[in-house]
Parts: C-alpha cells; sequence; structure tokens
C-alpha cells in the first residue's frame, strides 16, 4: 500500500470511526458557517434594501430655479425633462413637480400647491390621506389647514387668489423642502423673484380683475369653490398646504407657468448622490437660459446614511462574536478528538512516524470538518438570509456566490486554524511516556 492510499485510508477511518466527535466538529462549523453567511449577505444587501425603504417617505433630491427670472416663471417642461434624463442615468427615479400660488382663504393667507397627482402620490407613499386626492375641482388640504378651517371632506370652501400675496408664495414653500442653511438661500433669492413680480403686478391685477379670480382688496372674499376631497397628514410641512391639479391653480390664477420645486426620489445616496448634484449644478452653469440649482435634503440623505451605518456596525460586531465563539467551538471539539488520539499518536511516532505527516493528517481532517459544516452552513445561511429579507423588507435576495466561495473558504481556515494548539500538543507527545502508560 502506497504511502498516499494510506494516509488517505486512515483520513478515513478517523472521520468515519468517531463519528459523535466528527459530527459535533461539523455542527460547530455549520452554525458559524450559517450565522456569518447570513448576516453577511444581509449586511451587504442591507444599503440597497433600506434606501429603497427610505424613499417611501419622501425625496431626497430637490430642484429650484437658480436665477431671478426662473424664480417668476418656474422651470419648464423641458428643462424638468432635461434634469429628469440626467438624475435618471443609471438610477432609478420618481419626481413631482410643485407649482405654489399665495391665496385667501376667509381672507387669511394659505399656500395652495399645483401638482401632478400621480406623480405626488408615487413619490409620498407615506403621506396619511383621508378621503380622496385632489381632481378636477376638488382639492386636499392639509391637517393644519383643516383644523384652522373647520372643515371636514366634502366641505366647500372659496379660494381667491390675490397677486400681490404670489409673490412669497413660492420661495417659502420650496423653504420648507430643505434645512435651515438651505433655507436662508431660497429666502434670499425670493427677493428678487418679488421685485419681478411686482413689475408685471399691474397687468395680473387688471386680467384678474376682468375674469373675478383676482382681488386686490385683502377683505375681499370672492374666488372660485373647490370641494375638499381629502385631508393629508403628515406630522410635517404638507399640513400648511393646499393641494390642488396643476390645470385648477394655473385656472385659479390666471395664467400658466413652470413648476418652483421639482422633487426627485433618487435610489442613490452619500458621496454618489452628492456627485449626482454636482452634476445638475455644472450643467445648469453651462446653459444660463435654464438654469437649476440642485440640493439634497439633507435630513433624509443623513437619516439615510446614519441608520445604514448603525446596522452594518451591528452587524460586523455580531458576525466578530460568532467568528470567535465557532473558533473556541471548532478549537474544543478538535482538542477533544486529539486527546482521544493521544496513544495512537505516540504509537505512531514510536513506530517512526514524522510529527509533520500526523499534524497535516489533523489539518485535512479538521479542513474536512470545515468544508462539510462551511457547505451545509452556507446553503442554510442564505435560506435565513432570504426569510429576513423578505420579513424586513418585502423582498428576495439572490445568492452571491463570491461571498459563498468566502464563507466556504474562511470556514476550512477557522477549522484548519482552530486545529492548531491543539495539534501542536499532539505532536509533542513523548512516545515513551505513551507507551509506558499502556
Amino acid at each position: 500500500m502506497t504511502n498516499r492510499k494510506m494516509f488517505f485510508t486512515m483520513l478515513w477511518g478517523a472521520v468515519f470511526r468517531r463519528r459523535s466527535r466528527a459530527m459535533m466538529a461539523v455542527i460547530a462549523s455549520l452554525v458559524g458557517a450559517a450565522t456569518l453567511f447570513c448576516l453577511a449577505s444581509v449586511c451587504v444587501a442591507v444599503p440597497q434594501q433600506m434606501n429603497e425603504e427610505m424613499r417611501a417617505y419622501g425625496a431626497n433630491l430637490i430642484v429650484t430655479p437658480a436665477s431671478a427670472t426662473g424664480k417668476s416663471q418656474g422651470i419648464d417642461t423641458a428643462t424638468v425633462r432635461n434634469v429628469t434624463a440626467l438624475i435618471g442615468a443609471g438610477h432609478s427615479v420618481k419626481s413631482a413637480a410643485y407649482r405654489y400660488e399665495s391665496v385667501r382663504i376667509n381672507s387669511a393667507p394659505y399656500t395652495i400647491a399645483g401638482v401632478d397627482v400621480k406623480a405626488v402620490r408615487a413619490l409620498n407613499r407615506h403621506w396619511n390621506v383621508t378621503g380622496d386626492w385632489p381632481g378636477s375641482g376638488n382639492v386636499m388640504v392639509g391637517r393644519d389647514v383643516a383644523d384652522a378651517l373647520g372643515v371636514k371632506v366634502g366641505s366647500r370652501v372659496t379660494i381667491g387668489y390675490r397677486a400681490a400675496d404670489a409673490s412669497a408664495s413660492a420661495s417659502s414653500s420650496a423653504s420648507a423642502k430643505s434645512d435651515s442653511d438651505e433655507s436662508t438661500e431660497t429666502a434670499e433669492s425670493s427677493a428678487q423673484g418679488t421685485q419681478s413680480t411686482q413689475t408685471t403686478q399691474g397687468e395680473q391685477t387688471t386680467q384678474a380683475t376682468e375674469n373675478g379670480r383676482v382681488s386686490s382688496d385683502i377683505m375681499d372674499n370672492n374666488g372660485t369653490e373647490f370641494r375638499i376631497a381629502g385631508i393629508v397628514d403628515t406630522g410635517g410641512n404638507e399640513d400648511s398646504i393646499i393641494y390642488a391639479t396643476t390645470a385648477d391653480v394655473s385656472k385659479l390664477a390666471g395664467h400658466e407657468r413652470g413648476a418652483d420645486v421639482v422633487e426627485y426620489s433618487v435610489n442613490a445616496m452619500g458621496d454618489e448622490l452628492n456627485d449626482i448634484v454636482n452634476n445638475i449644478n455644472r450643467s445648469a452653469d453651462k446653459n444660463p437660459n435654464s438654469a437649476v440649482k440642485a440640493q439634497t435634503v439633507t435630513r433624509i440623505t443623513s437619516s439615510d446614511t446614519r441608520i445604514i451605518a448603525m446596522l452594518q456596525t451591528l452587524f460586523w460586531i455580531v458576525s466578530l462574536v460568532v467568528l470567535v465563539l465557532t473558533l473556541v467551538g471548532v478549537g474544543t471539539t478538535i482538542s477533544s478528538i486529539v486527546s482521544q488520539r493521544r496513544n495512537e499518536i505516540g504509537l505512531r511516532k514510536a513506530l517512526g512516524a514524522d510529527s509533520r505527516a500526523i499534524g497535516v493528517e489533523f489539518y485535512v481532517e479538521s479542513g474536512i470538518y470545515g468544508l462539510i459544516g462551511g457547505l451545509l452552513g452556507t446553503a442554510i445561511g442564505y435560506v435565513l438570509a432570504r426569510v429576513l429579507c423578505a420579513t424586513v423588507f418585502g423582498r428576495a435576495i439572490g445568492f452571491d456566490w463570491l461571498l459563498g466561495a468566502g464563507s466556504l473558504l474562511l470556514s476550512v481556515a477557522i477549522a484548519v486554524i482552530a486545529s492548531i494548539p491543539p495539534v501542536r500538543r499532539a505532536t509533542r507527545i513523548d512516545p515513551a511516556i505513551v507507551l509506558r502508560e499502556e
């Protein structure tokens, strides 16, 4: 019998003669591999999954006009299409445009937003709406507006448009979408927009007086009657806004113009999202006639990054603990196996076996335990990861073959490394002492 054949014969006997001990080593590797693969799969999938989940809570990027002329005319449809195409290159994106105007209800000032209902509804799935979304002749009011007016779904309100109020409408509403540092810039630019609006105020007032939509009297309650189709309650700035279709707002104001704010929910975060913002701003610099300014909604993006970083840190800490426990478990099992074979090792050394050959046999045996445990553990870990992602995120994840290969190699490496101390002790056994004990 050749040395190689004898080696595999002894290895086979060592594994299957002590099936209970071998099973313990395999189980220790299996548990470690299953836990590590599950955590690693979830940790890799979490940023993407969390980013998609957070997109249901509103926009993470907004675009506003950058020039004074743009603020009075809004962002035209062609510019919106170009910006959307620029953002959508390589990313999934949802967008919604808002045209803001200042109106009066019972002589009190309110802000009305002209929107594409379908787009806003898709972008803001977290909005809690009682009743229906706005339609032709129907508006949706925020909870604060409903409480102030004392109205409910089905009530009717008369909304009047005043040109004197229109100048502050867009800037105040746009600033609600960004943080305090960005609001300062919006407020400064709104003053420029006011000058432009005042220039054409006389023309607008004349037109609106003819069709009855505009009043210059602060106590004038004339206007257009709308039915309240629904009430939106978000706990944010949306609760103080009235929502109507873009067509109804244009009809109420007596003229059409572009959007004051375009909100985007982009499937990107961190530096990737900042690169998109920089590309938009650079593109706008090259075409001043359609210049827009893009900025991230810091409140949303910082929350995304913070939550994902916390989850990933937690996963890696748990993975490290599991790795240590796996080393201890496999090492303890291998140590028990070696101690049971102490007499065999002493006899083989007395017959002239080399310590290196004995050590290699134990290392290969440990590697086999790690390989079997890694295969089974990776399969179980993938099932656990799929169940976890389906339960928490409602989405399935695919099998990461690179991660699977890494799990197998790590399981074998852990088993071999864990066996080094007991094997080193075993190869130092004095055969004379072992034989004397026999």
